[in-house]
């Protein structure tokens, strides 16, 4: 029988992801700017580091997810991953933000390349064995949720302290006379420091509940292993919402600093609004009342997941959210009471974006023990993290592509105003506004299809459960 986890393994465990949220957060939403901006380096020269990443995170993810799958040790197979990874990971977010002061384009790449590669190779090493000890804590489906609810609020927490305090660390150095370059390794070191502590000690103190009697099975080769996996028919249609649901989020999150400064600010870079007597720049605002609501949401879209279904509760949020993203097209520049009105109102939509669609995987994952006889966490979740990392790469990819094209220049070192011309105001506003509706109608498409119920996990749940009493005799 199936019991409910204690709150403060909730609480421990959620808090593992103000880490890899917080990180994945900074470098989402300025990273691209950075790169351009800050480092100096051609939009679509400095896509190919994101390029370069695709290749690599298809490279590293699945092995790591295997290698999670397959250790052996006293101390479980996540948790070593944990214990010996967390701190590295923490640091390797400084170098990612330590791009030197060199003259040559191609010298700058090879270095944000390398640095983003080593970053991306340590965030795999704690990501994937965190993630996939949520089944492993859990077998019951609406405890699942509720454990991927408190990630979610703590990844929402992270993404909205990063969202308005990361700015304020950079105006901060610069005030006191450092660079906006010094600015963001600061702000790197303070996020890394502080989001490796939750993942070491879930490594100290999580005790994995149910795959004491998986580690011994029989191992089975790595390209035999990816091609089961593809034969998940429920985990190809989680797979495809999963891509399109965070392709959805980071074109938000890379796109709207550029929006944000050139459209709304009209070429203001040093632009702020009060808000509680509070300065804070634009984006800032933004992003902060954005991911408030997300907050605020979590309980709604527990709540709607459980009264009906986790698929019904997806698509209503991703529904309401193309609402808002037809509606960022309309907005004006220096409207910025209805751009914090259009804020709130997406995050709504983007609270379901984050919360449900990890709560989906777990269900595959028992999907697939049934058909297979085996448990891979690893693999489904080193998938799972492949494509978060994939959107994020990808996407600003593309966006770096398509503002080279569009015609975006660099501002000058040093300046405060600057004008982008017609073309790339136009393709920025795109960006924001009708490609994001075309990716999330694919999210529901998708959600539409989704073949695995309440009431099937259940069926299985029932004959996995007489399957491992016989096994016991």
């Amino acid at each position: 029988m199936n019991k409910k986890l204690p709150i403060w393994l909730k609480l421990l465990y959620g808090s593992g992801d103000w880490g890899i949220a917080s990180i994945g957060m900074m470098r989402s939403i300025f990273y691209a700017l950075y790169l351009t901006d800050v480092v100096g380096i051609e939009p679509r020269l400095a896509s190919i580091g994101a390029l370069a990443g695709i290749i690599w995170d298809a490279i590293n993810d699945p092995i790591i997810g295997t290698l999670s799958d397959r250790m052996k040790s006293k101390l479980g197979r996540r948790r070593p991953f944990l214990l010996w990874f967390a701190f590295p990971f923490g640091l390797s977010f400084v170098m990612l933000w330590s791009a030197p002061n060199w003259d040559s384009q191609i010298g700058l790449l090879i270095y944000v390349t390398l640095a983003f590669m080593i970053s991306d190779t340590l965030l795999t090493l704690v990501a994937v064995p965190y993630l996939s000890l949520t089944p492993e804590l859990t077998q019951d489906y609406d405890e699942r949720t509720s454990l991927s609810s408190f990630r979610t609020v703590f990844q929402l927490l992270s993404a909205m302290t990063v969202v308005i305090t990361a700015p304020m660390i950079v105006d901060a150095v610069i005030i006191g006379g450092g660079s906006q370059q010094q600015g963001f390794i600061a702000a790197g070191a303070v996020f890394g420091s502080i989001g490796s502590l939750p993942l070491f000690f879930i490594g100290l103190f999580v005790r994995e509940r149910f795959a004491s009697e998986e580690q011994e099975q029989e191992s089975i080769p790595f390209r035999e292993t990816l091609r089961l996996a593809w034969q998940n028919v429920p985990f190809r249609y989680a797979a495809g919402i999963y891509m399109f649901n965070w392709s959805a989020v980071d074109m938000v999150a890379i796109t709207f600093p550029f929006f944000l400064l050139y459209w709304v600010a009209q070429g203001d870079l040093l632009a702020k609004i009060t808000i509680l007597g509070v300065d804070l720049a634009l984006e800032s605002a933004f992003f902060g009342v954005l991911m408030f609501v997300c907050v605020l949401f979590v309980p709604f879209w527990l709540w709607f997941a459980k009264r009906f279904n986790k698929i019904q509760a997806y698509i209503a949020g991703m529904s309401a959210w193309i609402i808002v993203q037809a509606l960022i097209f309309t907005l004006q520049p220096g409207e910025v009471t209805y751009l914090l009105t259009l804020a709130a109102l997406a995050g709504i939509g983007v609270s379901a974006a984050y919360i449900l669609p990890d709560s989906i995987l777990p269900d595959v994952i028992e999907w697939d023990e049934l058909r297979t006889r085996r448990r891979q966490e690893g693999i489904y979740y080193g998938i799972r993290t492949l494509i978060r990392k994939l959107t994020g790469a990808g996407v600003i990819f593309i966006t770096l592509q398509i503002l080279g094209w569009s015609g975006y220049q660099s501002p000058p070192e040093n300046v405060t105003q600057f004008t982008q011309p017609d073309s790339a105001l136009l393709a920025i506003r795109l960006m924001v506004s009708f490609i994001g509706v075309v990716i999330l109608l694919g999210t529901i498409i998708l959600a539409w299809s989704y073949p695995l119920t309440r009431e099937k996990y259940t069926r299985i749940q029932k004959l996995l459960t007489i399957r491992r009493a016989e096994a016991k005799k």
